[in-house]
């Protein structure tokens, strides 16, 4: 009987996550403490002339702590005969109001140093992965001061030719098509400059629907963190898999309650 009786106490504990609000000045604080040490204990900082400059998944971290995740809203293929380049804009979105909070723009060239090799999705890539970047550090800059760190995100520091953690991964591949850095079967780069990504009333009905009480904390982590490299065809089949997966939490629960 004493056996039975703790096997039913034990799955009470739960594991509370602590999250922040932006409009509270001491909770941030609190934020840029908390935030310190995970820079710290990930390596998510690179060291430029002595600074420490944060890398984008540290400026994602501040940022899914206040509730406020990025929507890439368009990625524009600007390049030339001679450059390929492309423009990429990202809005901040908090969950927590359902309103815009901040954008960022930011671009990329294989012009720059250290970008010459290349493949095109590499350089519409890291203009997301700025973009990002960009749109926290308006809103976040002063808390990531706070927490002891140069207030600019470690992307932005490729404009001045410096190599980070960021761009040492496809450097470190052969001059011609790093099939290393390519997350599925490889693509031609105009191919896989056509890829028609997730919009961003889709993205925002995919946080609609993670922001309901049957979702889980882990399930609503894992998608947000893959927002950003849905397709479309993808986020349709999300949407319709996260609006199935409530119909039928709500409906056993209603069968519990009866």
């Amino acid at each position: 009987m004493s056996e039975a009786t703790k096997n039913i106490k034990e799955p009470v504990r739960k594991t509370k996550v602590e999250s922040f609000d932006i409009s509270r000045s001491d909770e941030t604080l609190h934020l840029a403490t908390d935030l310190a040490k995970f820079i710290k204990d990930n390596k998510l900082s690179t060291t430029v002339q002595g600074k420490e400059f944060v890398n984008v998944e540290g400026w994602q971290y501040a940022g899914s702590r206040l509730g406020i995740v990025p929507i890439v809203d368009h990625v524009i293929n600007v390049s030339t005969d001679t450059e390929i380049k492309y423009q990429a804009k990202v809005t901040l979105f908090d969950m927590r109001s359902g309103h815009t909070v901040g954008a960022g723009f930011a671009i990329c060239s294989n012009k720059e140093q250290g970008k010459k090799f290349y493949q095109e999705f590499a350089i519409m890539s890291m203009a997301q992965t700025r973009a990002i970047g960009k749109a926290y550090r308006n809103i976040l800059a002063w808390i990531i001061r706070a927490a002891g760190y140069e207030p600019t995100p470690a992307e932005e520091m490729d404009y001045g030719g410096n190599t980070t953690v960021a761009e040492a991964k496809p450097a470190a591949a052969a001059p011609v098509a790093p099939m290393k850095a390519v997350p599925a079967e490889p693509l031609a780069p105009a191919a896989e400059a056509s890829v028609a990504y997730a919009s961003a009333p889709q993205k925002e009905e995919i946080i609609r629907l993670l922001n309901h009480p049957v979702i889980t904390r882990q399930e609503k982590t894992k998608m947000l963190l893959n927002i950003n490299r849905l397709d479309e065809e993808r986020a349709t089949g999300a949407i319709a898999k996260l609006k199935k997966a409530i119909e039928d939490r709500e409906n056993g629960q209603a069968a519990t309650a009866a």
